[in-house]
């Protein structure tokens, strides 16, 4: 029997990334969509892409046509999600693309996002190692997510970011401090609403930073994942540069390598940490990922080398924002929640060119 789906947000481009994978899930029927703006419009004025979908209608985002799901995605703008899951049914499993329940530290919500804070919920990054050395890596974050009715899923640039620095850190072989990651980010990370900076005529041929100077709300994010990895002290300088391309990210992350640490040390940690993964690949020595090999599909790729002159490990991580960054993630992480195979309704190969 096909479980209910229920999609909140699902005329942006999260929303519409959801129910291209839905669609395609074995297990699952997409029941209800709703949308703020564009309720009452049929769901293909807004995603016209999705022709298999056409019979349905944006309804308005509400806890009462949300509830009748068994399943509800939310797909919204920060502080709008947790407006609407305070009355969703408890019973309802309920997966929320925005960051109204990433963070654990009131505090750090304050901080960078203001307003009400809605309480942590299971963070949905299945891959995420937990707890360090001391278990050889063995934990992860899955584990947390099996039954569960809640769950947060991970910011974009936090995914790329968290799975390419997390293996050094769980195995000692990177020092937490002084982490560094500058991405290429496509613009549909920025959603789908008009502004000027997203203008084809501002981004053609030209490429840009924003959020400089440790203000990127997902700043806190990153430091929490690298923390639970078993990360002490964990500090990082992230820089997001938004080019000229609608999806992928492209994460440049380096690190210094703990003493004595070889480069044989650190390939051996990362290939051991991602060997049994599947949607997370360690490329072979040498190699180093595009954005494009990941487009439209639910994996990371992850290229390795050591920078002997400085010390340092750069990791090379590359996911499409869009899948493995938010909407794949949240369909992953609702199949561990559901008991289904972890994989179901997801693609691992891309699309090229």
């Amino acid at each position: 029997m096909s479980l209910s789906v229920a999609v909140a947000g699902a005329s942006g481009y999260a929303g519409g990334e959801l129910l291209r994978l839905l669609a395609q899930h074995p297990d699952v029927e997409i029941t209800t969509v709703t949308a703020f703006q564009n309720a009452g419009q049929p769901l293909i004025a807004t995603q016209p892409h999705l022709r298999s979908l056409a019979h349905l209608t944006l309804q308005e985002t509400t806890p009462e046509v949300l509830s009748g799901a068994d399943v509800v995605f939310l797909a919204l703008p920060h502080g709008r999600s947790g407006e609407i899951t305070v009355d969703l049914p408890d019973d309802v499993v309920v997966i929320d693309c925005g960051a109204d329940h990433r963070l654990t530290d009131p505090a750090a919500w304050a901080e960078y996002y203001g307003g009400d804070y809605f309480g942590a919920w299971d963070y949905g990054l299945p891959e995420l190692i937990l707890g360090g050395a001391q278990n050889n890596g063995a934990a992860r974050q899955r584990s947390n997510l099996v039954g569960s009715t809640r769950i947060a899923v991970p910011g974009c640039n936090v995914t790329a970011i968290s799975l390419a620095l997390a293996p050094g850190i769980a195995a000692g072989v990177i020092e937490p401090h002084d982490l560094v990651s500058v991405l290429a980010v496509g613009t549909s990370g920025a959603g789908k609403s008009l502004k000027t900076e997203l203008l084809a005529s501002e981004i053609a041929g030209s490429a840009s930073a924003y959020q400089v100077g440790g203000i990127h709300r997902h700043t806190p994010e990153i430091v929490q994942n690298l923390s639970a990895a078993g990360g002490v002290g964990v500090s990082i300088s992230f820089t997001p540069v938004l080019v000229p391309m609608s999806r992928g990210i492209l994460a440049t992350s380096t690190a210094r390598l703990a003493p004595g640490v070889t480069a044989h040390d650190v390939r051996e940690a990362w290939e051991a940490a991602y060997a049994h993964e599947t949607f997370v690949h360690v490329l072979p020595a040498g190699q180093f990922p595009k954005s494009a090999d990941t487009t439209g599909s639910n994996t990371a790729l992850l290229g390795l080398a050591v920078d002997e002159r400085t010390g340092r490990v750069v990791i090379i991580s590359a996911i499409d924002n869009l899948v493995k960054g938010t909407a794949g993630a949240a369909i992953q992480s609702a199949n561990i929640a559901l008991g289904l195979p972890e994989t179901t309704g997801l693609p691992l190969n891309g699309v090229a060119p």
